[in-house]
């Protein structure tokens, strides 16, 4: 008898459990619940991506990234380990810079995050590797207009008009299921997100605590907002 919790079967991500499980994915999955929250929400403006950034007393805010830019129109946030996001978000960077070299023209949304998830889904079907332990809200504005999407550390990823993942994830998401609808200008997207990381951020609900991004439908531009801007959509609140 084995004593481990998956009684044996998470000793190797190749092996499924009697009722179908790879425990391995599973504990990804936990990893990326005991990540920090993020909230991605999209409207016909463009998409908003806020994340809640855990910041020791002698760390420096600005060296603890949970937003990135991939490409100019198109960026990340993370919920999970970051050294694993990292890994990731190399890759979309890779893939976007190779669509424009041989299309000339910038990469879907749906395209970038399929190809992030064949490399998440890969690292679940091999022995010697382990998943990634990181979910992704990629978000952006591409010719089909604003997109986000969630993907997951199995290789699965779903379209969303509103969601969140991390620790405080189903607060929001209640929150969210209350508060979001179509018609939200991107700037009361920007106040509803940070009206849900405040519900679930356990320490002083501080500007240089959170990360905000924002991708325009006009300009299809991706941006990281400045600290002060976020300090003044904090005190709007």
């Amino acid at each position: 008898m084995f004593a481990q919790p998956g009684m044996g079967y998470d000793r190797a991500i190749t092996i499924f459990s009697p009722d179908g499980r790879l425990f391995q994915v599973e504990y990804a999955i936990e990893a990326v619940r005991r990540g920090t929250t993020a909230i991605g929400v999209k409207t016909s403006e463009g998409v908003v991506l806020a994340v809640e950034k855990r910041v020791m007393n002698l760390q420096d805010p600005e060296s603890v990234e949970k937003i990135f830019v991939i490409d100019q129109h198109v960026g990340a946030a993370i919920a999970g380990l970051t050294a694993d996001a990292r890994i990731l978000i190399n890759q979309a960077r890779i893939e976007a810079q190779i669509n424009r070299l041989t299309y000339d023209e910038i990469i879907s949304i749906e395209t970038l995050t399929k190809k992030i998830c064949d490399l998440k889904q890969l690292y679940t079907q091999h022995a010697g590797v382990r998943p990634f332990g990181v979910s992704l809200l990629i978000a952006g504005v591409d010719a089909d207009g604003p997109k986000l999407f969630m993907t997951d550390p199995s290789g699965a990823y779903w379209g969303y008009k509103a969601q969140a993942i991390g620790a405080g994830a189903q607060t929001v998401k209640e929150i969210l299921e209350k508060e979001y609808n179509e018609n939200l200008t991107l700037n009361d997207s920007i106040k509803l997100s940070l009206k849900a990381l405040k519900q679930v951020i356990e320490a002083e609900f501080a500007f240089n605590k959170l990360e905000i991004a924002v991708a325009k439908t006009d300009d299809r531009l991706f941006k990281i907002l400045e600290l002060e801007e976020v300090k003044s959509y904090i005190e709007s609140l």
